[in-house]
């Protein structure tokens, strides 16, 4: 039988990932992820779909994250009515992170109208609504894991624990009947191992194909465990209480501010760290801490590691937009966690606006920052960034503490992919940047993988998949050119430029200095000329 298996997304990128698998009267989805990062990568979530919507039988979603999830409300709303198959967790963790995602939308797309109103520039919409993801949860049905469910005729899938977060599966796709069955497997993300109210990833043995997740395929990571994770942790608080200032943590919402939650509490009471008011401040966070208090339970002892989280004295959950605002008047010392992780969104960029500026203030980055966000700018040094349409220096430490995250690290995902052997047909390396897809490849190769069974799909790239080949198929041009997915954009330059400018005005030591200054820019801009041609 031969299938086609289509990249729209996580393709030379960490978000966004969507695979069409297609075959003799069937079109499946496997995720419908928004894209993150740069302003070019994150316009593609505003143009249609790059396929035919009427055509998609079923989605097969691996987990909540919303650059696996975030565009299914627009799927829905351009007509698709089908099935959306998910575990349980999954749908309760979308239900908030989707009606979430379109408050965001909404709010981003009025201010960015008020803007562009201003500037003469045509209005936009918002990619959907928070009533668009309310219907879209009534399209999800619940599976089990390691139960066959039959999606189309003659098509079965089984979800797999994934351990990347609640409720997350690698996702295997069964076509034919089953002496002659093809089966392809999508890893979604892949947890590290090692948490307590998380399974240890897992999957079958002897597909014929694999998409593998790269996020870190080019890195290995001290994968600490709870004690030593809780020991860094603790270090870093101490030094941020003695700059003198808060210390702000931009927090992923689901899984990531709630783990977190707990260890500074732990560290707290042990004496390890100075006691202090946490706050969270993100809606989405405390609706996503509802559902791990009711789902997130230990499946060695039966109890739930999140129970602290109920009524801890120095815990505050922030849902107020003037809530948040109030915390400009907290002088002592306090911890903020907000959202969005990536620094893209949400209430951290208000909390940075704020306080970035301020030599005794530490931010604390525990995640994975896509290139062109504001955070992977502050994870990569950058001493004046732009908020919001405004210039702000960077005083504040910027620390990095790479032990919280949700990933396998590159080891761990060769020795995942080992563990699927024999794997007739091909590897597909996706959701990683081009350093760690050719880091990962690389590493594949070294543990026996032949290098002509293990591709990297650029964006929109179709494979046609016999039993044991993959052949690459002719196309229209891609949404973005190879290279450029990961790539920091023109938006980027721009403030960098905008901000460094405004610096060297500001910094020139007379009026004289500054008007010379300007006069050498705008002779630049003479000479370069008129670029409509171009």
């Amino acid at each position: 039988m031969s299938l086609s298996l289509t990249f729209h997304g996580a393709a030379e990128c960490v978000t966004g990932f969507c695979a069409r698998l297609s075959g003799e009267g069937f079109t499946l989805l496997i995720d419908c992820g928004m894209f993150q990062g740069s302003k070019t990568l994150k316009a593609l979530n505003y143009d249609p779909f790059p396929f035919d919507v009427d055509a998609i039988d079923a989605v097969l979603l691996t987990h909540a994250h919303i650059d696996h999830s975030g565009m299914l409300p627009k799927l829905m709303r351009a007509g698709y009515k089908g099935p959306i198959y998910a575990t349980a967790p999954t749908r309760a963790l979308c239900e908030v992170m989707l009606a979430d995602a379109g408050e965001i939308q909404e709010s981003e797309v009025f201010h960015l109208n008020r803007r562009n109103q201003r500037r003469g520039r045509p209005l936009v919409e918002p990619v959907y609504t928070a009533k668009d993801a309310a219907r879209t949860i009534e399209l999800f049905e619940k599976v089990k894991l390691d139960e066959i469910v039959e999606i189309v005729p003659g098509v079965r899938a089984r979800f797999w624990n994934a351990g990347h977060m609640l409720g997350a599966t690698s996702i295997e796709v069964i076509v034919g009947p089953d002496e002659d069955a093809e089966r392809i497997l999508f890893s979604g993300d892949l947890g590290a191992g090692g948490q307590a109210y998380l399974p240890e990833p897992t999957g079958p043995t002897g597909v014929d194909h694999l998409v593998l997740e790269s996020t870190y395929g080019d890195r290995e990571r001290d994968l600490a465990d709870t004690a030593e994770r809780r020991r860094l942790l603790a270090e870093e608080l101490r030094q941020a209480h003695a700059a003198g200032g808060p210390l702000l943590m931009p927090t992923f919402a689901v899984g990531r501010a709630q783990e977190l939650l707990l260890d500074l509490l732990a560290v707290m009471e042990s004496g390890e760290a100075p006691q202090g008011e946490i706050f969270l401040d993100s809606p989405l966070a405390i609706e996503a801490t509802d559902v791990f208090l009711e789902r997130g339970w230990n499946r060695d002892t039966e109890a739930n590691p999140f129970s602290p989280l109920r009524h801890a004295p120095n815990l505050h959950y922030l849902m107020k937009p003037e809530e948040s605002d109030q915390l400009e008047k907290v002088r002592d010392w306090h911890i903020i966690l907000a959202g969005s992780g990536m620094c893209d969104a949400g209430r951290i960029r208000r909390h940075l606006k704020r306080l970035l500026w301020r030599s005794e203030v530490t931010v604390l980055i525990t995640g994975f920052q896509a290139a062109g966000t504001l955070g992977r700018l502050l994870v990569d040094g950058k001493k004046l960034v732009r908020i919001q349409g405004d210039d702000f220096q960077v005083k504040a430490r910027i620390r990095v503490l790479d032990v919280y995250s949700a990933h396998a690290d590159a080891k761990g995902l060769v020795r995942w992919a080992l563990e699927r052997q024999p794997i007739k047909g091909q590897v597909f390396l996706a959701h990683g940047e081009p350093g760690a897809l050719t880091g990962l490849a690389e590493r594949l190769e070294q543990a026996g993988f032949p290098a002509a069974r293990i591709a990297i799909p650029v964006l929109d790239e179709t494979f046609e998949l016999t039993r044991s080949e993959a052949h690459q198929v002719p196309g229209g041009p891609p949404r973005l050119q190879p290279g450029k997915a990961a790539a920091l954009d023109w938006h980027n330059q721009r403030a960098d430029l905008f901000a460094r400018l405004n610096a060297r005005i500001q910094e020139a030591p007379s009026e004289e200095a500054r008007s010379r200054l300007l006069q050498a820019l705008e002779a630049v801009l003479n000479e370069a000329g008129d670029f409509s041609e171009a």
